[in-house]
């Protein structure tokens, strides 16, 4: 393990040799939206769940039988105890209008085919018009648009910032656009259909084949099997479009994305470009000179309809976007689009799901994304920790391997796509999060996200149709009990939490709200557990600490993930770090826990380095604060 680490620690230094100083300057400028005491916190939130009292629950239930959350359950109150769990953004999962299977024909909304939509509420990433919002969101679906932009107004009147997600890759199999402006079209509606690929073509096409529907499999039924007047097994597309995840085939297979059609950006069946590549020295350029180098160039359409789009959300209040499976869009589109949107928002933030780690440095300096998911990465080694079979060591390694690049680099352990951390397919136990809670939002200065109903331990239990249990389901109507219960029938007080879930709630209070108060979480890192695991007795791979620093206020983070385990420690300060904090020789120094404040060890410092004793319990966690 050790052999590793350095091997890694040589890599990570050639690495940080090879990107420019300029690149990452303008990166880091770029991408600084931390201009208050401490980091970004976001919170995801799946809209269509949030505010749903209904706790009926029946697999493939319609909106009537499980209910819907609404734009108006976001009351000032709901908003206000959001703001107090140590929040600054909020991102609202599901808000463009995707298909779904609900009628709103009444209100002029034309009707979706289940046999291309996944669920009864259909997936959010299947847009059906990227100028309106969805009608289940809405108390009435004519005026839902008007009612979202008094969302904006009163999330900002709390003191957060919005984010939605704009989905790149694909859209739904019908996209329609009914809502598109005067002088502007929707996607496909001047595309030459016979053939497979034309530069300005929204779509791709399979000339003289229709679509069909896929062949279920594993005893798939729309509906769950319930009667419906569509499900027919055909959909009319003449000719058939590529499938959203690049399939070529007019009938695609049920695990491909089936109920999405891949947007055209200029790149040739054969995988070449049909437009202007970017100089090799424009991750070392700002944004501004991004736009000049687009300006006077000729772009496939479907960049400039998602520029339009982009803009026309900004217009409305949103402060930023979250982008779906970007790493499936050509970087250039990127530098096109998001150096607009920095034009006319300075201050917007950019959040985009990468899962390929080499295309990590060219996403944030050549398409100028302010943030990347660090998934494969840190999440994928806490999620190890926490289910038992992986090891602290790798941490350090992780985190060095992303010095050039970690402001850029979003922590969570949940969100939509991911499992629920108390899931037995997880961890099993909410509380075995908070350990790795505490690494994913102090470990660098990056953006921490978490996931609604995370702070409460949903497990995500529920048999909620095309959904599977593990995961909260985003294809279905369905109520999340545990948020249910900190709702309260809409009071937002918790009164309804059972002890257990309430203490969950306020660590992660605590947690969050130091985070976005600390200038250490600004500054500097350094890892002391591989100094420990060599000169501390008892001291394991189960263990993690490291120390965090800026202006004066100076952290030692300790963490246990063993859920059985006690240890009794005396943990060593290194030298290099004594010197670095100014420690002086002979002096003890006061540590404090600043979580919950209850407990307090001496740093003494001899021989040049510091030792102090702390008893860590089974998954506690400390944030000590030096004190003179």
């Amino acid at each position: 393990m050790r052999k590793n680490l350095a091997i890694a620690l040589v890599f990570n230094a050639l690495l940080l040799s090879c990107t420019g100083h300029k690149e990452r300057e303008v990166a880091k400028k770029e991408g600084m939206h931390m201009k208050g005491e401490g980091k970004i916190v976001i919170y995801q939130v799946f809209t269509r769940l949030f505010g749903n009292t209904n706790t009926n629950n029946k697999p493939w239930g319609t909106l009537e039988e499980n209910g819907v959350g609404k734009f108006s359950d976001f009351t000032p109150t709901a908003l206000q105890e959001i703001r107090d769990l140590g929040i600054t953004h909020i991102w609202y999962t599901g808000v463009p209008h995707h298909a779904l299977v609900t009628d709103y024909s009444e209100h002029g909304i034309t009707r979706d085919d289940p046999d291309v939509i996944k669920g009864r509420a259909g997936s959010p990433y299947a847009v059906k018009d990227y100028y309106n919002v969805n009608p289940d969101l809405a108390d009435n679906p004519e005026k839902r648009l008007e009612e979202f932009k008094q969302l904006i107004g009163r999330t900002h009147e709390a003191g957060m910032k919005v984010i939605i997600d704009i989905v790149p890759n694909h859209v739904a199999r019908r996209y329609e656009g009914a809502s598109t402006p005067e002088g502007k079209e929707p996607f496909g509606a001047s595309d030459n259909t016979s053939s497979e690929y034309d530069r300005d073509n929204n779509f791709y096409y399979i000339p003289g084949t229709p679509f069909q529907v896929p062949e279920w499999k594993n005893g798939y039924q729309p509906l769950g099997g319930d009667p419906h007047p569509l499900v027919d097994h055909y959909f009319a597309e003449d000719p058939a479009k590529w499938t959203g995840n690049g399939s070529r085939l007019s009938q695609p297979d049920f695990n491909d994305w089936y109920e999405t059609v891949k947007i055209n950006y200029g790149v040739r069946p054969d995988g070449t470009y049909d437009f202007d590549l970017l100089p090799e020295d424009s991750g070392s350029k700002d944004h501004s000179e991004h736009l000049n180098f687009w300006k006077g160039k000729s772009v496939p359409d479907s960049w400039v309809k998602f520029r339009d789009i982009a803009l026309y959300w900004l217009d409305m209040g949103v402060d930023g976007f979250r982008y779906d499976m970007a790493e499936m869009v050509p970087v250039e589109f990127w530098s096109y689009l998001n150096s607009h949107i920095k034009e006319k928002t300075p201050g917007a933030l950019l959040l985009a799901e990468v899962y390929n780690p080499s295309l990590y440095r060219d996403y944030i300096f050549k398409g100028k994304m302010d943030y990347l998911y660090d998934k494969v990465e840190l999440y994928d080694s806490l999620k190890h920790i926490m289910q038992g079979h992986g090891w602290t060591d790798h941490i350090p390694v992780v985190q060095r391997g992303m010095m050039d690049i970690e402001h850029h680099m979003l922590h969570f352990l949940e969100n939509h796509d991911e499992q629920r951390i108390p899931s037995p397919e997880f961890a099993g136990d909410a509380l075995r999060g908070k350990p790795a809670m505490v690494v994913s939002a102090t470990l660098s200065t990056s953006p921490t996200m978490i996931y609604f109903g995370q702070e409460v331990g949903e497990p995500g239990a529920e048999n909620a149709g095309f959904g599977s249990p593990s995961r909260t389901s985003i294809f279905d109507y369905i109520g999340v009990p545990h948020h249910q219960r900190w709702m309260n029938d809409k009071a937002f007080d918790g009164g309804q939490l059972t002890a257990e879930e309430a203490a969950l709630r306020d660590f992660y209070k605590r947690l969050l709200n130091l985070t976005i108060k600390s200038p250490a979480l600004l500054g500097a890192y350094e890892d002391i557990h591989y100094h420990n695991k060599d000169h501390t007795p008892g001291y394991d791979h189960r263990v993690y600490s490291f120390v965090r620093w800026k202006d004066g206020q100076r952290w030692l983070i300790l963490v246990n993930f063993d859920a059985e385990r006690d240890y009794e420690l005396e943990m060593k300060v290194p030298p290099s770090l004594v010197g670095a904090w100014g420690l002086q020789e002979g002096k003890t120094y006061t540590l404090l826990d600043r979580l919950y404040e209850e407990v307090r060890t001496e740093l003494r410092i001899e021989k040049g380095q510091g030792l102090f004793e702390i008893g860590l319990a089974p998954l506690q966690s400390f944030i000590f604060e030096l004190r003179d």
